[in-house]
Parts: structure tokens; sequence; C-alpha cells
């Protein structure tokens, strides 16, 4: 009798929404979904499905809908005819009135990363952009999503994480592990809750008022106790950053352990991660090493990314066009800005020390200083062209791009040192986050961020004229004076090369026991000489080179040395004569040169956070 009244509630749901989904997992080995939407009373002229051509989050067209194996139309139990009219989108002929219309597409599911999906035996993930068609005209309408298991025995355990709200009526125990129905106010919100399903590790923990889970998929040994452990510092420290109560009531970090891979996707109340397991903390592990700190900054980014870019948003994206690109000339804020913050975090929050942070901090300057794109391309022209370069690296892009991330963090840095110092630490780049978080973000400000809010909101907080360092830092290609700005902070910035050798301006792969030039640095001694990315190099003044042997060779030589280097370009033999380069000056140290700053002090630890300086 209970079970009927489940399936009778289950089914006036579905009747109740005009929008309607249900997913499952149908051929594993072969990487396939099953997707059906449905929609009552279609469009008259002829209803259009269209899938997602990217991915909020991820800035490049990635035409999901070429992972679509077949699709077909039906209405009332006859077949629909359909027809294709551009890359992604359908439509079906005008229906008679008062018609529902249902649109089944198999979708092949194989990308394991956090932007597409992936089914094999041993789990489901899937962002709603790779599955769920948009009904055209009908964005604005609610939805509900019915997940189902897998058919076959050997599935009887898998359960189902995701933030997407339960439907109305819909128990726990009704649910069978968190399979059955989900609501969706739009279709905005519907893309926006990736879901796992499967046998993952699911632990949780309450902080500020908001349930956190964390779900792991993959073999792992994490001991997930410190896990927990360590994101509830860090959640509740920028919960309270930003001012509680948070903008959502549940998190879920969904995390993928895999040998080798790195990388994270935000969303409204969960994110997406991927890692390999040795990034994660192990029972009997002592303090904070390279790797698991790693992934916590990565916890760190996209959790900071619920304020920062799904909340305060630039005004390109205050209502996704998921069809084309999206351009804006902000990326350096909501990326930059947020990776700044992230490792910020960690060290505000007790996880690490000082030191250590300034060290990371010091590799972000080496990134940055290391690549001469950044005297070429403005941080504002890598923001909009973030759509055709970032996601598009190839063996010139050191040389002609700035990455939006490293050199937004360097800008987010300066702003914050320019507004502490010029205000005597009465205002500071917090400030100036909270204000964008009360302006554009808690109020669900429509209009979004314009490309001078942030600099008007700084100036309006502290009374400093910020139009100069806004077209040097942002619309321009100098080299920020970092060791000024962080001198009234009793911190020392120290430049020395990175090695002794004297320099060819090459970055190398390795193959084999072979070293590939994939980069020749602008104005180097490589490329002065002819050489080109893609020579393969085989030997420097008649001895082979391996890549053990070649900083061994260098090492052997002063600036100014010459030397016949062969190299193998396509199928052809070259021999060229390098004029050796002095090392560059690329590696940075940040040191504390006073015991005590009160500046150093509010910046490095916040006003609320208590500090051993």
């Amino acid at each position: 009798m209970r079970i009927c009244r489940q399936h009778h509630v289950a089914a006036c749901l579905m009747k109740s929404a005009s929008v309607r989904y249900r997913i499952v997992p149908s051929k594993l080995a072969a990487h396939r979904l099953e997707v059906r939407c449905t929609v009552d009373n279609p469009d008259e002229a002829g209803q259009r499905f269209a899938l997602p051509a990217w991915i909020p989050g991820s800035y490049l067209i990635r035409d999901f809908a070429r992972h679509i194996v077949s699709i077909r139309a039906e209405c009332a139990g006859k077949h629909v005819p359909l027809v294709k009219i551009d890359k992604h989108t359908w439509q079906a002929p005008p229906l008679a009135s008062g018609a529902a219309l249902s649109v089944v597409s198999e979708v092949y599911a194989a990308d394991l990363s956090v932007r597409g999906a992936h089914v094999d035996p041993t789990h489901a993930f899937f962002n709603g952009t790779s599955v769920f068609l948009r009904v055209v005209g009908r964005e604005g309408s609610a939805c509900l999503v019915d997940l189902r298991r897998p058919v076959g025995k050997e599935y009887e355990n898998w359960r189902v994480a995701t933030t997407l709200p339960p439907a109305d009526g819909e128990s726990g125990a009704a649910r069978q592990n968190g399979f059955g129905l989900y609501r969706a106010a739009d279709y905005e919100e519907l893309i926006d809750h990736p879901v796992e399903m499967g046998t993952f590790t699911l632990a949780g923990f309450p902080t500020c008022g908001v349930v956190h889970e964390v779900a792991i998929t993959g073999r792992h040994d994490c001991d997930v106790e410190r896990l927990t452990a360590d994101l509830r510092r860090l959640c509740e420290w920028q919960i309270r950053f930003f001012g509680e109560p948070a903008p959502m009531s549940r998190y879920l970090f969904l995390v993928t352990a895999v040998g080798d891979a790195y990388g994270g996707l935000e969303h409204r109340a969960s994110s997406a991660l991927i890692c390999a397991r040795d990034d994660l903390p192990y029972l009997g592990m002592r303090g904070l090493p390279e790797r698991y700190r790693g992934f916590l900054g990565l916890c760190s980014h996209e959790y900071f990314h619920t304020w920062n870019v799904k909340r305060i948003r630039p005004q390109a994206f205050a209502s996704y066009n998921l069809d084309v690109e999206n351009y804006t000339s902000l990326l350096w804020a909501f990326e930059g800005f947020t990776s700044y913050y992230d490792e910020l975090a960690l060290l505000r929050c007790g996880l690490i020390p000082a030191k250590e942070w300034l060290s990371g901090l010091a590799r972000t300057i080496d990134r940055v200083h290391r690549e001469p794109g950044r005297q070429r391309q403005t941080l504002a022209e890598a923001s909009f062209d973030a759509w055709t370069k970032f996601y598009r690296p190839d063996e010139n892009t050191p040389n002609t791009s700035v990455s939006y991330y490293a050199k937004g963090a360097l800008v987010a840095l300066a702003l914050d040192l320019t507004l502490r110092a010029g205000t005597a630490g009465r205002v500071s780049l917090d400030d100036v986050m909270r204000a964008l978080w009360l302006r554009h973000g808690a109020p669900e400000d429509m209009r979004g961020v314009g490309d001078d809010d942030i600099r008007l909101i700084a100036e309006e907080l502290s009374g400093l004229d910020l139009e100069a360092f806004f077209a040097d830092a942002v619309h321009g290609t100098s080299d920020i004076d970092l060791a000024r700005l962080l001198r009234p902070f009793g911190i020392r910035l120290k430049r020395s090369p990175s090695s002794r050798a004297p320099s060819l301006g090459i970055r190398t792969a390795s193959e084999g026991n072979e070293l590939r030039l994939t980069t020749v640095y602008d104005g180097g001694a490589a490329q002065s000489a002819g050489l080109s990315a893609n020579d393969l190099l085989v030997a420097v003044n008649g001895l082979r080179v391996t890549p053990a042997s070649l900083e061994r060779l260098l090492g052997r030589h002063r600036a100014g040395d010459e030397f016949t280097v062969h190299v193998f370009r396509r199928d052809e033999l070259m021999d060229f004569t390098v004029r050796l380069a002095a090392p560059p000056r690329d590696c940075h140290r940040l040191m504390i040169a006073t015991k005590s700053n009160p500046l150093r002090r509010g910046w490095l630890y916040g006003t609320d956070c208590p500090s051993p300086d």
C-alpha cells in the first residue's frame, strides 16, 4: 500500500511539471546514457530542442551534441520526425494542441573529466550540459528529473550524490539510495547540479548552518576524518568571510580519484573535482604535504566560486547564452581573485603557516615572469580571448599570452597591498569582495558586474584614485612593481636565477631518452640561432643529449659561449650555432624582513584571525 502511494505521488509530480526528464545509465560497458525529455503543449510552430555548446565555468565551445549517438521523438506512442537544423538543435513538426512530446537520446559518456559525462560499470557521472536537452522557449519552466538506477543486480548497491533538490513527497526511504525524482526551478538550475551514481565513499560535516558532504569515487585510502576536519575549517572561514547566512543550505564536494589528474569545476551548491588518489590524506599522515595542500587549494578555489562567479557575475554571465561564446574582459577578477584567495584561505583558517603561503605566492610570481606573453597580452585581452586561446594552448602560447589566473592573482595581491597601504589598513580587497557580494551577489543582481565596477567600488571604499593602477595592471603589459608594494608590509622580494647554467631559452619535454623542444622563447638564445618548437634535440658539440645530460652540458659553459646543436626537424638533420645567454633572474623569494608589522598582520591573517606575527 505504501509503495503504491509512493508511485502515485511520483506520477502526479511528473505530470505537474511542463518539462520532465528521465535519465538512466543504459549500456555501461559502452559508456551510454539514455535520456528522455518530455514537454507538454510543445510549440505550435514546431518545438525545438538544443544541447548546450559549453558548460559555465569552462570557457571553451565543447559541442556536447557530438556525443549524441541517436535521437528520436514520439507523441502518444507514435514516431515523430525530427529535423536537425544546426550542430546542436533539433526541431519537431507542429503537433495537435494538448499533446505531450518526448525526445529520447542516447549519449556517449566517456569523458572522465569535471566538464562532461562518464559512465562505465563502476559509476556514472554527468553534468547537465552534457545530457539534458534544452526545450527552446521553456528555459524558465520548472523541471522534474527522474534519476534511474542501471538495470541489474550488480547495481543494487549504487546510490546517488547530487545537490539537486528532491521533489516534494519523496522520502528518503522511497528514494532508494537517492534514486527517484528531483526538481529544478528552471533549466539553468537543472544544469548546475552534477550527479554521481555508484558505490562512492560518503562523509559529511555541518558548519555555519550548511550541511557539507564529500563523495569520493574511485579506489583510494583517504583518511576521510582528516579530510572533513580540514574542509570544515576552510568552509567555515569562507562563509564567515562573506558573511552568514551562506547562499546555500547544502554543499557537496564530488571527488573522482584516479592515478594522475587535477582539475575542478564550480557549481552553485557543489563542485566537481578530479585528483590523483595520492593527493588525498592517508591515515597517519603528518603535516600538510605538498600534494594534499594542492588538493585543499583546489577545493578552496571551487568553494570560493560559490560567491565569486556563481552569484557575483560579470555582465556577460548575467544570463548565459549556451549556444555561443559569452565574451567578458573580467575573468582576471573572477578567476584571478579566486586564485589569490584560494590559498590565502588556507593560511587564514590555520591550515598552513605564513612562510609556506609566501613561498606559494613566490611561485606564482615565477610563473608569470617566466612567460614573455605577459609583455604582449593584457589581462583584459586574456580574459576576452579565453574562448580561443586559454583552453587551446600551443607551442607559442607562452610567447603571446598571459594567464588570467596567475597574473590575475598578482593583480589581486597588488590591489590588496595598495588599498591597505593607502588607507593605513582601514580598507582592503576583503572589503571590496564583501561589497561586491552585498551589491551584486546576495541580491541576485541580474545586471552583473560591469567592466569598471571593481575599480569604482575600491575607489569609493578607500578614497584613493585607482585609475592609473587599473590602466597599468589590467589594461597594460608592464610588470607590477611588487617589491615596492611589499616594502611597507615588511616583506622583501628577492630575485635570482633559477639555475647557474647559461640559458638556451627553451622549454623541453622528454620522449623516452630524447628531448623535444616544446617552446622556444622569444628573444632567447635558441630562437636567435634558428631553433624551433618541435625540434628533436640530438647532440651538443657532437655529444648526444639526453634529459639527464642537458643541464650538465650547459653547466660546463658560460654566457656568451658558442656551441653547435644538432636537431631533427621533421625527418631532416640540421645543425645550428647557439650563443648562450645569461640565466634569467626568474626565481623569486618573499622574506619577512621585520619581526612585527601591523599592516602585514592584517594582510596575512585578516581582521578576525589570531596571528603568531
